[in-house]
């Protein structure tokens, strides 16, 4: 562990960093729960940062697209910044007048969490008060990131609360498997274990409809490059400016809480893989639409459109909102228990 830096508040910012035997680094820090780089070899040996992030707290607490973050407490959008439960009405902060997304103004990706280490990991804790960015309940969540000597990183989240609420909770890093800053994530082939998807309305919201990806661009049953997709003239496609849906995860089989296969991305060029396992119902899948060319990475270099892919493993967007999704709501007594894991290999 070591000191990150101060935030603006005065907030000292803590730098922790997972190593195994294969080699294999991740550092994260206590602002936001931000993963700010994952390093592992290619084919031959070489290491790489494969996560988009920054090189000093400055830059993240800035304005930026959520690099790494643990987002919440309700990842992706709700609409009109509104939901009802047990009767009760709550207004949320709305980013950009027609939807609440990662949580509000000021979401779990802009809080200091409080950290403990374990034998090989990080636990991190926050407690998200009553109120908070309109959400009801005071709201207890641990994070723990570990790392295993197969080149495992696990992210496992738990929450429980003292009044009815509602929680999604995922983690926001952008992959490159060239290596952050190294390009576009066009020629990255991607696999997902999804029969279907949540198609949006222009405000990207989603209608409701659980749709089919047979003859869509959103077909990745079998392996195929992001490009041409990202690219296509889908109106889907053309409304997100590429890539950024939620796809229903095939989990015919699992029971709750084990995790399953939701996506491979391979990176032919240097033989780089990422397996993505969860328990989550569901991946929004986004290919870095608005990334904005004045964000300098870590690396130094500018980032595009479509340098990072991102794979958000989480319940579905406007869940609270639509009563034929799988429901967010938590309340006092229940636990909220999930875990995604990242699996790096090589072809």
């Amino acid at each position: 562990m070591r000191h990150y830096g101060t935030t603006a508040d005065g907030i000292a910012v803590e730098e922790y960093t997972l190593c195994n035997a294969s080699g294999m680094e991740v550092k994260l820090i206590t602002f936001g729960g931000i993963l700010t780089s994952i390093r592992v070899p290619d084919r031959g040996g070489h290491f790489a940062n494969v996560a988009l992030g920054f090189d000093c707290l400055a830059k993240y607490e800035a304005e930026h697209p959520y690099f790494g973050a643990i987002t919440g407490r309700y990842a992706n959008r709700i609409a009109g910044g509104r939901f009802s439960l047990d009767g009760a009405d709550y207004e949320l902060f709305k980013q950009d007048g027609v939807a609440s997304l990662h949580g509000g103004e000021v979401g779990f990706d802009k809080r200091n969490w409080a950290a403990r280490q374990f034998d090989n990991g990080v636990e991190l804790s926050y407690l998200s008060p009553d109120g908070e960015e309109g959400y009801p309940g005071n709201l207890n969540v641990t994070v723990r990131y570990s790392l295993d000597d197969e080149n495992i990183l696990r992210i496992e989240y738990s929450a429980a609360t003292d009044a009815p609420t509602v929680l999604n909770l995922t983690n926001h890093s952008y992959f490159n498997l060239l290596g952050e800053g190294e390009g576009t994530i066009y020629d990255h082939i991607l696999t997902l274990n999804a029969d279907s998807y949540t198609p949006t309305d222009a405000r990207q919201i989603p209608t409701g409809e659980i749709v089919s990806v047979a003859g869509t661009p959103f077909d990745f049953r079998v392996p195929k490059t992001i490009g041409p997709g990202q690219r296509s003239a889908d109106p889907q496609i053309i409304m997100a400016k590429g890539y950024d849906h939620n796809f229903v995860l095939n989990r015919e089989g699992l029971s709750d809480g084990e995790l399953g296969l939701a996506a491979r991305v391979y990176e032919p060029r240097l033989g780089r893989i990422m397996e993505v396992w969860t328990a989550e119902p569901g991946v929004q899948i986004y290919a870095g639409n608005v990334l904005d060319t004045t964000l300098v990475g870590a690396s130094g270099r500018l980032y595009r459109q479509s340098d990072g892919l991102a794979l958000e493993t989480q319940h579905f967007p406007d869940s609270p909102n639509q009563p034929g999704f799988p429901s967010t709501a938590l309340r006092p007594g229940g636990r909220f228990h999930s875990a995604t894991e990242y699996r790096f290999s090589t072809d």
